[in-house]
């Protein structure tokens, strides 16, 4: 049996695989290698932008956390801010309270304090209320209450017996008595003036007024001498110039 022309060759082409193969198998080697250190390296790679990306995510919470600080403190500051404000108004309102307080007990003091008064050209200290009943009383004269100026006039005389308005009050206690024809309590009112301040301002018209109580009461007597004594006893007074002109009608 012949041999086949290619069987000399499967020998060969054996040993040329077998060549080739182990021609290429430190490359291959070598490209295995390759592949683990790029392998590696990538794993480096991937672990350090892990890290990276940690280290970020890190940074950023640190960012949000401080951020939510420093928001936290402008919150705290606008609070302190507002507290500050409504201190500070409250501050202001307590002052004025204390004030309108002082200025109160001060007006209030000062109603009770004298003040210097001039009636009938006497000076001297009342206390407010003194005043104020004096003048009451004097202005129910003034518009023709008789009746309650005598009144008002004798419950001053009560209320203040060492007042510097004692001579003025009986005087005008005097008239309203007397115009309300009640001459015998008028002369009374008068004589207790008389005798009490006979140098007021009021005594020459009280003396005057008591002789016209007794000429309404007929006691023309009397009233002669009441007149004299007022010329005696006041001779340059106004009253002493009417005294003069009643003399004569007495005569």
């Amino acid at each position: 049996m012949a041999a086949h022309p290619w069987s000399c060759l499967r020998p060969a082409k054996a040993l040329l695989v077998l060549v080739l193969f182990c021609a290429f198998l430190p490359a291959a080697r070598a490209a295995l290698f390759e592949d683990d250190e790029a392998r590696r390296a990538i794993l480096e790679l991937r672990q350090r932008v892990d890290r990276l990306t940690s280290d970020n995510e890190q940074q950023r919470r640190g960012l949000l956390d401080l951020q939510s600080q420093i928001e936290t403190l402008r919150a705290d500051q606008a609070k302190l801010r507002g507290q500050n404000e409504q201190l500070t108004r409250d501050v202001a309102d307590l002052q004025r309270q204390q004030k309108d307080m002082a200025q109160g007990v001060d007006a209030r003091l000062r109603q009770f304090e004298p003040v210097k008064v001039s009636v009938d050209g006497q000076d001297f200290q009342a206390d407010p209320a003194e005043k104020r009943d004096f003048e009451a009383a004097l202005a129910t004269f003034r518009a023709g209450k008789f009746a309650d100026a005598r009144t008002a006039f004798a419950g001053f005389l009560q209320q203040y017996p060492r007042s510097g308005y004692v001579p003025s009050s009986r005087f005008w206690l005097g008239n309203a008595q007397y115009a309300l024809r009640d001459y015998k309590a008028a002369i009374d009112s008068f004589k207790q003036l008389l005798a009490q301040a006979p140098l007021h301002a009021k005594a020459p018209e009280a003396q005057l007024a008591i002789a016209n109580c007794q000429i309404e009461l007929k006691d023309t007597r009397s009233a002669r001498k009441t007149l004299e004594d007022l010329l005696r006893s006041y001779p340059q007074s106004e009253a002493a110039v009417a005294a003069k002109e009643r003399l004569l009608l007495l005569k």
